[in-house]
């Protein structure tokens, strides 16, 4: 639950009385143009930069929603290892590049307590295998991995912990379009199956529509748009996100 988010730098607004719920299972997507605030918005979502107002609340396994900006600094890095997942547009951002394919998920399940090296073995390769890359190069580090096959690595690293809620920033962002389509379709189906909740930020459309139930269309900093997806990119209110629709249509 996020009620009147806003964060300021000094007179600049990177984004400005954001409120909206996500439950478990859904995915949001966020887009507009460069500059609009949505990464903002998604750092502080993530707790990787405070809200200079608002209150953004987060329901724990054990029931209880408690506010991320009064937990200590020890509870949110246990959240990012466990119950959260981060997928960065640099996959480099997000992955460990010195140690191996296996090493990079491995340490995810160390995070949470396991400590048997056959099982984080046989569990690393299982991830693996649903992100499309051959168990034959599980020691082989990202630095010998193509850009596709990072953010694929990435997306295991991220997922094998089974999070209930992942951020991806631009996911799919600096790919070549076949490799766009073929993660995509990954994606849609791990969230579908894992039933994960995601808040996914995006200029892409076309990505928004494929992964996403619920959209929020942002300019300087504010949403002036939001609804299911669908029903946002077939039939635009705001004459902006007309707009947006419209570049991608011509």
């Amino acid at each position: 639950m996020a009620r009147g988010v806003t964060k300021l730098y000094g007179h600049r607004i990177g984004c400005q009385d954001v409120t909206f719920d996500l439950h478990a299972g859904e995915v949001l997507a966020v887009v507009g143009e460069s500059g609009s605030g949505k990464s903002t918005l998604l750092s502080v979502l993530s707790t990787r930069a405070e809200p200079s107002a608002g209150r953004i609340e987060y329901r724990m396994r054990d029931g209880v929603a408690r506010d991320l900006f009064r937990l200590n600094e020890a509870e949110r890095r246990l959240l990012l290892r466990t119950d959260w997942g981060f997928v960065h547009q640099d996959p480099r951002e997000g992955l460990r590049m010195g140690i191996s394919a296996g090493g990079n998920v491995g340490e995810r399940l160390m995070a949470v307590g396991e400590r048997h090296y056959g099982r984080i073995r046989e569990t690393a390769i299982d991830w693996l295998g649903r992100v499309e890359i051959d168990e034959s190069r599980i020691d082989d580090t990202p630095r010998a991995y193509s850009g596709g096959m990072r953010q694929r690595l990435q997306i295991a690293r991220n997922l094998v912990t089974a999070p209930r809620l992942v951020f991806m920033d631009e996911p799919t962002g600096g790919l070549d379009v076949s490799v766009q389509a073929r993660l995509l379709d990954l994606l849609r189906g791990l969230v579908a199956d894992l039933g994960l909740a995601a808040i996914v930020v995006t200029h892409d459309l076309a990505v928004a529509r494929l992964l996403s139930h619920r959209i929020m269309v942002m300019r300087h900093g504010r949403v002036i748009e939001t609804g299911l997806t669908d029903q946002v990119l077939d039939d635009p209110r705001e004459p902006y996100t007309q707009l947006l629709v419209a570049s991608v249509l011509t």
